[in-house]
């Protein structure tokens, strides 16, 4: 019987190397930050200028990487999400709660620890509160990777369910606490849901065209960028609203093919003609038994796993290390609150939940169960994100993400040093 694979199964096969790809991005940002830094500012702010007839849109490199080619990340996303809520973990609601109660655990207690420990009074700082909130699946499945058989099967599946649902807490902190421009501009706002919802009535209709969707989906981005409403936060809708189920069951579609297959080499009056047009016909029922979202969700992959994430990595990454210019009570609050925050606020929901009855006990111990809160506190990709939509280019964003990279480095040291000790690999 063939099994279906599950996004989060794909996500552990492929995320490894991207994770590595991540870290070397990084490592050449800090360096190129450290040693050119007048040269790398400048190259990320290149002006860049877009003409459609008398209208004229300008913004620069590093623009154009966080806002128009992140939207395709998080369009990933929202695919992800979309084929697990279908298939997948997200699908049970029992089965999904332990991991998405958990996630709201470790979104709540790192932004709680950040606030306790920013300067009291400084509204500025306080605004960060978003930053050590997301967990970043590549590191890791990178660092479970690492640590083989010492991670049971079901822990994986709980953290990276856990890090897809962090990743929806993640997009609404950015709608809610990191508007874009001076207000939102309803009227753009409106105009973009208007077309979301074309975009899903047309799904529903079977309307499958995809550079007709692709244009009204820039259409949408365009709204979004227009409303004040961070872009991304379109690219995570339009994903949601790809169909995850196959027009014809793939099951259905092999004995019609199979049967019509068989008709074909043993009738020899059936013309060239014919043929053509009956295997035209099974070529368009072979791709319609794969859902749009897969057909869309694979090719992606590779392309936001080795292409945005490092581009975004090696743009947002470097930060000038100069001691007098840190501010430690933003630096230490955002790695403390990424160290201790996830652990303690994925154990504590986990237990709770489990205690009053709402999730079931999970099949490993609770010090294992430790053991992956840890590991989530790699917060990388969104909270380097996060930071750029908080704070303004300077001292306090660049705190900011030398806490991020500070405390997501201890977190997988820590992490992975805990597991090994606490863990006996699988026989």
């Amino acid at each position: 019987m063939h099994k279906i694979i599950t996004p989060v199964e794909r996500l552990m096969k492929v995320e490894t190397t991207g994770g590595i790809v991540l870290i070397i991005m990084t490592l050449a940002a800090l360096i190129w930050a450290n040693l050119a830094p007048g040269s790398y500012e400048h190259f990320w702010h290149t002006p860049l200028a877009l003409t459609v007839g008398s209208w004229v849109g300008t913004a620069d490199l590093h623009w154009f990487i966080n806002d128009a080619l992140m939207t395709v990340f998080f369009f990933n996303i929202g695919l992800e999400v979309k084929g697990e809520m279908t298939y997948g973990e997200l699908h049970d609601p029992k089965a999904a709660s332990l991991p998405i109660i958990a996630a709201a655990g470790g979104m709540l207690f790192p932004a709680l620890i950040f606030l306790a420990l920013c300067p009291h009074g400084e509204f500025s700082a306080a605004r960060g509160w978003g930053i050590p909130t997301a967990t970043d699946i590549a590191f890791v499945v990178g660092c479970m990777a690492i640590l083989g058989k010492r991670v049971p099967h079901a822990l994986r599946v709980m953290i990276l369910t856990l890090a897809i649902a962090d990743d929806i807490g993640a997009i609404l902190v950015i709608a809610i606490g990191y508007p874009s421009g001076d207000g939102i501009n309803f009227w753009a706002l409106g105009s973009g849901f208007a077309l979301l919802a074309l975009i899903n009535f047309m799904f529903r209709i079977g309307v499958r065209n995809l550079l007709l969707h692709g244009v009204i989906g820039v259409a949408i981005w365009a709204l979004f960028v227009k409303s004040g409403v961070h872009p991304t936060i379109a690219g995570v809708l339009l994903g949601l609203s790809v169909p995850a189920k196959p027009v014809i069951a793939s099951g259905k579609f092999a004995r019609f093919a199979n049967s019509v297959g068989n008709v074909l080499d043993g009738d020899a009056s059936v013309s060239g003609e014919e043929k053509y047009r009956v295997f035209s016909m099974l070529k368009r029922g072979a791709r319609e038994s794969l859902s749009l979202q897969e057909r869309l969700y694979k090719p992606l992959v590779p392309w936001v796993n080795f292409a945005i994430m490092p581009l975004f990595a090696l743009s947002n990454a470097g930060v000038e290390i100069k001691l007098g210019g840190v501010e430690v009570p933003v630096m230490s609050a955002v790695a403390l609150a990424l160290i201790f925050g996830k652990p303690i606020g994925i154990f504590l929901f986990s237990l709770i939940s489990v205690k009053i009855g709402i999730s079931k006990k999970p099949s490993y111990p609770w010090k294992i169960l430790w053991g992956g809160g840890m590991l989530a506190g790699i917060g990388f990709t969104m909270a380097l994100f996060v930071a750029g939509l908080a704070f303004d280019v300077g001292g306090r964003q660049d705190s900011a993400k030398l806490g991020i990279l500070l405390g997501s480095f201890c977190a997988a040291i820590f992490g992975s040093i805990y597991m090994r000790i606490a863990s006996k690999p699988e026989k």
